[in-house]
């Protein structure tokens, strides 16, 4: 989700289901305690960084890939968006992917309430508006009362009954609902404290709460899916001949394969690139652990990040080394993500220099270099790119 300022309610849920001490709540956000304000995968029960926004649908849709296609399990992916970041172009890159793969085990969830940071958002309650859109992406989309739990909960069974086609729950909602006229639906409020109106705001929701003492008795998580082998090696060496000019991305593509013969959750994934890249070669080798992605390098990188969450795929993103630059932030937080991808850009430095600068690339270098654990080769022949 990129909805991770609603780390709260996560944190307040695991600490009643008995997690940690519910007292720990109120550290929230402080320096010294692990209750950050966007949830990362340094807590335990959060399994990709949260935060920064329009990221969160690409990575869910990777997760809903491998389950459909890949692990072939029932599981099913939620992502929390909010109205304000679905004005970013990475989450229509991930609805076009989402609705292209028929990834009926993924539902998007829009908190529409109209309000962003500093101002209402582009298009307000305008739900048809949104459904529209959603719809013209090939979803299905219902649109719902958001403070009503059993609309939500037809919602999501409708959902769970939909093949073939991912669904967008639309949820009309409002900031601060119940709180007090003052604060209900008001722009001034976003990420304000309360001040001297919290204790009674505090006690009006108390109020309202029917079974104060109840507390949370979660099922133990159903195991669904098959074990994994993460395991990778050469299965041949290099079979070259000394003086043979072989291209760097062509022996890439050879390595793949030989890769993905001794591990079956070796995928490979690129953006319309494949022919140049050589990961084709493998394309035309595993032709259902090979994912295109089409111009959308924002997107591609999010998919791999989901794709590999809970070490489930070792993910090869390939395309030219400068498409990379366009998608910093998603390998910045899939850093952040403890994510095991493996980025292979082609066509480096001034070598393609014909097409002109803006398929040089130069500052991927830098830019991968400055990414915590990122590790960099840059292979000068077809055994070192093997190797």
């Amino acid at each position: 989700t990129g909805k991770g300022h609603a780390a709260p309610i996560l944190y307040a849920a695991w600490a009643e289901t008995g997690l940690f001490p519910t007292e720990d709540l109120l550290n929230l956000r402080k320096i010294d305690s692990d209750l950050e304000g966007h949830p990362t995968p340094r807590l335990n029960f959060v399994d990709v960084a949260t935060g920064s926004l329009g990221q969160g649908l690409s990575i869910a849709a990777g997760m809903a890939y491998v389950g459909k296609y890949i692990d072939k399990a029932p599981y099913r992916v939620y992502c929390l968006i909010g109205d304000g970041e679905s004005a970013e172009g990475s989450i229509w890159e991930a609805l076009s992917f989402a609705s292209k793969y028929k990834l009926d085990n993924l539902v998007a969830i829009f908190d529409v309430n109209r309000l962003g940071q500093s101002e209402p958002t582009a298009f307000g309650h305008d739900m048809e508006l949104y459904k529209a859109r959603v719809e013209t992406f090939g979803f299905n989309a219902i649109v719902v009362d958001g403070h009503n739990v059993d609309a939500l909960a037809e919602s999501f069974d409708q959902a769970s009954r939909t093949k073939d086609r991912p669904t967008a729950i639309i949820a009309q909602t409002f900031k601060g609902k119940g709180m007090s006229d003052e604060i209900e639906d008001n722009v001034y409020w976003h990420g304000k404290p309360l001040g001297d109106k919290a204790d009674a705001i505090i006690a009006h929701i108390q109020s309202k709460i029917i079974s104060p003492k109840t507390t949370l008795k979660p099922e133990p998580p159903i195991v669904n899916v098959p074990d994994v082998d993460l395991s990778v090696r050469l299965v041949e060496p290099p079979n070259y001949s000394a003086g043979q000019k072989v291209a760097t991305r062509e022996a890439y593509g050879t390595a793949l394969v030989k890769l993905g013969k001794s591990c079956p959750r070796v995928i490979g994934l690129d953006g319309d690139t494949k022919n140049s890249t050589f990961s084709d070669t493998y394309r035309k080798t595993f032709q259902d652990r090979f994912i295109e992605c089409y111009i959308a390098e924002q997107n591609m990188v999010g998919v791999a990040i989901g794709a590999g969450c809970r070490r489930r795929t070792i993910p090869f993103v390939s395309t030219f080394a400068s498409f990379f630059t366009r998608s910093f932030d998603q390998l910045r937080m899939g850093a952040i993500s403890q994510a095991n991808i493996k980025c292979v850009g082609s066509h480096c430095g001034v070598s393609i220099g014909g097409d002109g600068p803006s398929q040089m690339a130069l500052e991927d270098l830098a830019m991968f270099r400055a990414i915590p654990n990122s590790l960099v080769f840059y292979p000068s022949d077809a055994v070192s790119v093997e190797r």
